[in-house]
């Protein structure tokens, strides 16, 4: 299991496209935190490029990487290995190797400007959020056997979550705007990674009046500690199923 996953991760970051997103992260988040007089703006520049950036960049890859080493994984398979040592071992190999990509780029640049609390969850949700879209790429590339079917799969994944699901939400407040819907909106908050992760960093940069009406009731609840863990706890779920489910098909998958 260790040399796949050695292997997975010396082949990516050996990657054009990878080191081309290492550099441009590095080179947005540097430029950001020179413009801005104050490194808390910077932060806050930034958030809006990692949320939509880093789950991109995360799918696509990811997608791809898994349609384009097909022949790998047919020949791993004929050797004495479990499936599920295969697929676990190259969602491991791509998750650290995303992970990574993101830290050089964009978690060097906080840790230098902005060590904080703030910079640190921004550090940790970006994290989170590149292993979270790999699971969720695998995902869809085991489900889909076709290539181009597949990454157009992952693409309007993407467009959900990062623009889809926050357009039915304000439909569905502006449609039951005479209704309590704020509890309503902290449940529905879970099922969106990206708006989670939003909500933790804002709320910690006390940011909250940017969300709204809602911004009161997302920091009574999340702003609590207890209300942290179980939101991080969400997200490592957004980790946890998609890999499972990705796990269970390839067990099952005719290669």
């Amino acid at each position: 299991m260790k040399k796949i996953i050695k292997y997975v991760i010396i082949d990516i970051l050996r990657n054009k496209i990878v080191l081309a997103y290492t550099v441009f992260l590095l080179l947005i988040s540097v430029t950001i935190f020179n413009l801005e007089d104050n490194s808390a703006k910077g932060l806050l520049s930034l958030l809006n490029i990692i949320l939509i950036i880093v789950p991109l960049v995360s799918m696509l890859f990811s997608a791809i990487y898994v349609y384009n080493s097909s022949e790998f994984l047919e020949l791993l398979v004929s050797q004495p290995l479990k499936r599920k040592t295969i697929w676990l071992s190259l969602f491991m190999g791509l998750a650290a190797s995303m992970a990574f990509a993101f830290f050089i780029g964009a978690g060097i640049p906080i840790l230098l400007y902005e060590a904080t609390p703030t910079g640190f969850m921004m550090l940790g949700t970006g994290l989170l959020l590149s292993v979270i879209f790999v699971a969720i790429a695998m995902l869809a590339a085991v489900m889909a056997r076709d290539k181009a079917k597949g990454i157009g799969v992952v693409i309007l994944l993407w467009l959900y979550f990062s623009i889809i699901f926050d357009g039915l939400i304000l439909f569905v407040l502006f449609q039951f705007a005479d209704y309590p819907l704020e509890k309503i909106m902290v449940g529905a908050v879970a099922f969106n990674p990206i708006d989670l992760s939003r909500i933790l960093i804002l709320l910690k940069m006390d940011v909250s009046a940017l969300m709204g009406y809602t911004g009161a009731i997302f920091k009574d609840f999340f702003g609590a500690q207890t209300g942290l863990i179980i939101s991080f706890c969400v997200l490592i779920t957004w980790i946890v199923i998609p890999a499972w489910l990705s796990l269970r098909k390839f067990n099952h998958k005719d290669l």
